[in-house]
């Protein structure tokens, strides 16, 4: 039998050799000096090799090994069967399956939803059940993924996290993956989200106020330029982050969105003021051979973070209870009906949006 030292101390030679242990177990050598432990059996009237761990290991696997011939299992076999259910339990892992479903429907959400639901699963749900075997997922171990993130206060992104998880159970369950969703048990157990409106400033006084301070903003021309658009266009945040330089039809002055980026999957066309169109030209300089009109700092393959903006509005002493991304929607029905003092710089002069999306003529021009 082979000792500890002997292993230690075997040295390569010009051809691959061997160092014989007992009952058929043996220490193959490679000229490299690279060491692996083999096991000689007949199974069945045929000779048959099983490579081992490493020593000491290799003795406890060669004496499993030896049981199993025993017992009329050839261990080669059992050895095929637990590396074909590894490969199986990858392929049908959360984050498998997830990633599968992902791919299928983002063609149909906007960029702001991709970007929100893909944070959501390698965040929230990837580092704690993605290597999991999605049909043993039990609520349990979906609740104890939800419970970190209501811990942090964030109830509602709690709930979002919950609905994605009914949706990859449910296309898992569609696909044959798992037999059912174990979310749905789920009812009742999260808190329940404090509702209201986003804070938005619509005071008239208030609000000259709020697009004085935003046009005199001395950060990156980017989120300047944002800031500058955002009572202008009162579209989404979202879809403003996302717009494309392919987007601009500057002959028109109009902005074309696809309905595939839109929350109501709908084709929109916003006309651009003569504010809107300097603006975009003066933006056109700096970013105009990129994607996104507003690139992330991070990548120019991905439109500027949501907290650009919103840093930019805390930094101009604005706080989060006052003013939100969203806000700026809330304000253009008194922008547009001329209930606002807006600076002549960025005064609207040309049709747009109005809170409700219907287009609409500003009263001023």
């Amino acid at each position: 039998m082979l000792t500890a030292i002997t292993v230690k101390q075997a040295a390569p030679k010009n051809k691959p050799y061997k160092l014989t242990d007992e009952k058929g177990l043996y220490l193959y050598i490679t000229p490299k000096g690279q060491k692996y432990w083999r096991f000689n059996y007949r199974f069945a009237g045929k000779r048959k090799t099983l490579a081992l761990g490493v020593f000491p290991e290799a003795r406890t696997q060669h004496a499993e090994a030896r049981k199993q011939i025993k017992n009329d299992i050839d261990p080669s076999d059992v050895r095929r069967a637990a590396k074909l259910s590894m490969a199986q339990s990858k392929e049908n892992s959360f984050k498998a399956i997830a990633l599968e479903w992902f791919e299928k429907e983002k063609p149909r959400w906007s960029a702001s939803h991709i970007e929100r639901v893909d944070r959501m699963l390698t965040k929230e749900l990837f580092p704690h059940i993605g290597h999991r075997v999605i049909g043993e997922v039990t609520t349990p171990d979906l609740l104890a993924c939800l419970r970190r993130v209501e811990s942090r206060g964030a109830i509602e992104t709690a709930h979002r996290v919950k609905q994605v998880l009914g949706q990859v159970f449910r296309y898992a369950v569609a696909t044959g993956k798992a037999g059912r969703d174990p979310s749905t048990d789920l009812k009742g157990a999260l808190k329940t989200p404090s509702k209201g409106h986003m804070a938005a400033i619509t005071e008239p006084k208030e609000v000259g106020l709020l697009l004085l301070a935003l046009d005199d903003y001395q950060g990156t021309p980017e989120v300047a330029t944002a800031l500058k658009l955002a009572p202008l266009l009162f579209c989404r945040p979202g879809e403003l982050r996302a717009m494309e330089w392919s987007e601009i039809k500057f002959e028109k002055q109009e902005w074309h969105i696809l309905g595939q980026k839109m929350k109501t999957k709908q084709d929109h066309i916003i006309p651009l003021c003569k504010q809107a169109m300097k603006a975009l030209e003066s933006l056109l300089q700096l970013t105009g051979h990129r994607q996104y009109a507003f690139p992330s700092a991070r990548s120019p393959k991905r439109p500027m973070s949501n907290n650009a903006v919103l840093s930019a509005m805390r930094r101009l002493g604005i706080p989060k209870e006052q003013m939100s991304g969203h806000g700026f929607r809330a304000m253009a029905p008194l922008i547009i009906r001329g209930w606002v003092f807006l600076p002549v710089d960025i005064h609207c002069c040309a049709l747009t949006y109005c809170h409700h999306s219907h287009l609409r003529r500003c009263v001023q021009c």
